[in-house]
């Protein structure tokens, strides 16, 4: 039986937990929900003694802890390690995706009876950010989708559901987040768009600027271009079983 295992990033967010929480539970009924996994990113607020309260009340929150700040990529990646769902949706930890956009992501999954689709990802309609934010955005993704041909206009959301199995043996960088329907196409599997909603922030700041995006999204779009270029033929494969004859040998 296939469940879900919702992941959540979060650096300084205690804040916005608490309606975060609430909202993914309101939507729950609507899918499989077995655990909500919370990945502390060595906050320096209290998000730590927000998430303990929430966990005292919510059987199914997980709290998992980095002692340093590993950033976005590394958060979800522990998230996944530690899940048990086979199939795992994830959402930004500041209230920018709204939890109610989760079944959307997660029903083309569950329903699946090919056997390759691997991703369903968001992608965002009427931003809330800042027009920088969006413009810089914009130049970013034309610029990744035409090198990588993921067929992706908008890779930053952080709206996702995946198989759990298929993630883990993609290869794991810094940012590779930003990059998983390239990620996944690449390991030859199908992946699936769809469209969702979007809001401003509900406390706290934003951790990234522009400039620190597009510096380190060149040496990124580089690396993932090398990735695809240098793939592995053969991602998957199946067992032979043996066949007994039935005949037994002589004594």
């Amino acid at each position: 039986m296939q469940n879900v295992s919702i992941v959540v990033p979060v650096h300084n967010e205690a804040d916005n937990i608490g309606t975060l929480v609430a909202e993914i539970l309101e939507t729950g009924a609507a899918y499989p929900l077995h655990e909500i996994i919370f990945v502390d990113d060595a906050s320096t607020d209290h998000t730590q003694d927000v998430l303990s309260a929430l966990q005292a009340e919510e059987a199914r929150i997980v709290i998992v802890t980095h002692p340093h700040v590993g950033g976005q990529s590394a958060a979800i990646h522990s998230g996944v390690l530690r899940a048990t769902g086979t199939i795992i949706a994830m959402l930004d930890g500041d209230g920018q995706n709204p939890p109610f956009e989760l079944p959307k992501l997660v029903a083309p999954l569950l329903a699946d009876t090919s056997g390759n689709l691997a991703l369903v990802a968001g992608q965002r309609v009427g931003r809330r950010d800042t027009l920088s934010k969006r413009l810089a955005s914009q130049f970013a993704n034309k610029l990744r989708s035409a090198l990588l041909k993921d067929g992706t206009r908008d890779t930053g959301c952080g709206l996702k559901a995946f198989r759990r199995d298929a993630f883990l043996v993609l290869p794991v960088f810094n940012h590779m987040h930003r990059y998983l329907p390239a990620l996944f196409i690449r390991d030859g599997w199908d992946i699936a768009h769809v469209d969702v909603s979007h809001r401003e922030r509900g406390a706290g700041r934003s951790k990234y600027n522009n400039f620190q995006r597009g510096l380190v999204g060149i040496f990124d779009l580089i690396g993932v271009s090398w990735l695809i270029r240098r793939r592995k033929r053969v991602n998957r494969m199946s067992e032979v079983l043996r066949h007994h004859t039935g005949n037994l040998p002589h004594v």
